[in-house]
């Protein structure tokens, strides 16, 4: 019976200190709250790194405006409770471009040539227009691309370019009044405003605020000329956007508060209400 007790004391011994071993090795009662490293720089997180982690790039992914080594997203997430010595899984922008090909647009409608150039992360940077020569015909002729240029250079189909690049595109006029309004861009994103302003035939020059760091995710909050609905522009007018960090701005009430000018207008224009946000939101001019 006493060697039976002492056996059994000797393994409740063992069994305490093991126990105890697995709570020091496992860290158990020691966690703390991984911060968020979105928006940081890669190469500052390990400067100071107390919880000494482990960063493990997965993925990198190029952005338009925006520079490389800044994190994305990571796995866990920032506030998860983590022990020192983690591994933390993150997404990065990426340093360098990737190229793209350059798509067969001679030929092509504008607005169906700058869908192609999008789709290949290619941007357009300037609309320069020439008079077309077409034969008489009964349908309405868009205005259609001539040629592609890039830094001077005429550009041909299956030609590679960085991804990102903005070339400049020769359109042949149509036969229409070669006049188009501005659309009502407030809140849109540069992507989206760009899109909507080229595809009108007219160009874009964009202003953003110092304290913009993803220009991806900005906002238009003042365009210039306004938009009207009513007033339209030669093509190849200048459309000049400034935009802001999107949560400096609620877009909704923007839209909501925004007036049409009235000294903008045609004296003979009385058949809307300048104040009426149906009437914006269902004019020609919205895209949103």
């Amino acid at each position: 019976m006493k060697h039976l007790l002492l056996m059994l004391a000797i393994t409740i011994a063992i069994l305490i200190v093991v126990f105890m071993l697995l709570k020091v090795y496992a860290r158990q009662g020691k966690e703390f709250e991984l911060p968020d490293m979105v928006g940081q720089k890669y190469e500052t997180l390990g400067t100071d790194n107390p919880l000494n982690l482990k960063y493990v790039v997965i993925d990198s992914i190029y952005k338009q405006g925006s520079e490389g080594g800044i994190v994305l997203n990571q796995d866990p997430e920032g506030g998860t409770k983590v022990k020192k010595g983690r591994k933390v899984y993150i997404s990065i922008t990426r340093y360098s471009e990737d190229d793209a090909i350059v798509p067969e647009i001679t030929g092509s409608p504008l607005r169906t040539a700058i869908s192609q150039l999008g789709k290949e992360g290619i941007q357009i940077g300037t609309l320069k227009f020439i008079e077309g020569n077409y034969p008489v015909s009964s349908s309405r002729i868009p205005p259609t691309v001539h040629n592609i240029t890039f830094k001077g250079k005429e550009l041909y189909p299956g030609q590679t370019v960085s991804r990102g690049s903005a070339v400049d595109l020769v359109v042949e006029l149509g036969d229409g009044e070669h006049v188009s309004p501005v659309p009502f861009l407030l809140g849109k994103s540069p992507e989206k405003a760009r899109k909507s302003v080229l595809s009108s035939a007219l160009n874009v020059q964009e202003h953003f605020k110092g304290n913009v760091k993803d220009k991806s995710m900005a906002v238009v909050y003042r365009q210039e000329p306004d938009y009207t609905g009513v007033v339209k522009y030669p093509y190849g007018t200048q459309v000049t956007l400034w935009y802001c960090n999107a949560d400096e701005v609620d877009v909704d009430q923007m839209i909501r508060d925004f007036k049409v000018d009235s000294s903008l207008l045609p004296q003979d224009e009385n058949s809307w209400n300048q104040n009426d946000e149906d009437f914006i939101i269902q004019s020609e001019g919205w895209s949103w």
